[in-house]
């Protein structure tokens, strides 16, 4: 079984268990039944905060609303979006020390009453270029949480790894030379994975690469850290992902930026071993369908 079907058959399970009816994705009701009937119904306590909402409305992946002939992208048992909202979403309002802690990003801490509401943003953009004619678009990081004057970035992944080879970096990235300061074995990289991918076949390095260039512009390389959050999966699809993700990680630390990376089951873990009590409900959630 490769990694996407791993993914899709364990949260098919999940929603059998729950009593979920399943639907396909395409409208009518055709093709691979994989998604719910509402959003509500793929989200823990069943609802998103008027933040997450706002977050994802202004973003440029038109997850929460149904096309014409497609159902939301949020409404997939496999949708990259419900994943982190189900795992970051619970901490808008709280100490957010506790998942920084858990996603390995600070030092376990007693609470913090400094922490700022709604740390916890979603789908927050950081524009990488003045230059809109070239670059109109600016790359959307799926979390970013705010705390003790420093910023996290999450690249989140579920099915896209498994699923797809990811392109290459376009050449305009290349020529811009003001983008590679500080950042001369990014840039080795940049020219090897441009205009075409070989090297990698299951990590998005151009997508990464483009949230360092964005980050650093608006923050300063020292600014920020870089968190890869990944849904790991049994058998190949697996290994060669992770070893995707250690090569990639040699090479930014090289240039001394900050990136981190972690599964989603070893944050859920940690949650559990360190964090159960005072949150048993959104723990055993996780639990239940994620790992």
């Amino acid at each position: 079984m490769n990694g996407l079907k791993y993914i899709q058959a364990k949260q098919q399970n999940w929603a059998k268990r729950k009593g979920l009816a399943l639907f396909g994705g395409t409208i009518p009701n055709e093709g691979e039944k994989n998604y719910l009937n509402s959003i509500t119904a793929n989200i823990f306590n069943e609802q998103l905060s008027e933040e997450t909402d706002k977050n994802f409305k202004e973003g440029d992946g038109n997850e929460t609303k149904d096309s014409t002939t497609r159902l939301a992208k949020m409404k997939a048992l496999h949708s990259s979006s419900a994943l982190p909202v189900n795992v970051f979403q619970y901490w808008q309002e709280k100490d957010v020390s506790s998942i920084l802690s858990a996603c390995r990003l600070i030092n376990r801490r007693p609470f913090n009453s400094d922490t700022l509401p709604n740390a916890v943003q979603f789908e927050q953009k950081f524009e990488i270029c003045d230059n809109k004619i070239d670059f109109p678009k600016k790359p959307n990081l799926d979390v970013v949480i705010e705390y003790d004057h420093n910023v996290y970035a999450i690249e989140s992944k579920f099915t896209e790894p498994y699923s797809k080879v990811p392109k290459g970096l376009s050449d305009k990235y290349r020529s811009e030379v003001s983008f590679w300061n500080g950042l001369p074995h990014l840039q080795d990289l940049a020219n090897k994975i441009s205009p075409d991918n070989n090297d990698f076949k299951n990590l998005d390095a151009a997508q990464l690469i483009k949230h360092i260039l964005g980050l650093k512009k608006q923050l300063g390389k020292s600014g920020f850290t870089l968190l890869y959050l990944w849904y790991d999966v049994i058998g190949n699809d697996g290994v060669a992902h992770r070893k995707e993700i250690e090569k990639f990680a040699e090479i930014a630390k090289k240039d001394n930026v900050k990136f981190r990376h972690i599964t989603y089951q070893e944050v859920i873990m940690n949650l559990s071993n360190e964090f159960y009590f005072g949150n048993e409900v959104y723990i055993n959630y996780l639990t239940d369908r994620y790992l």
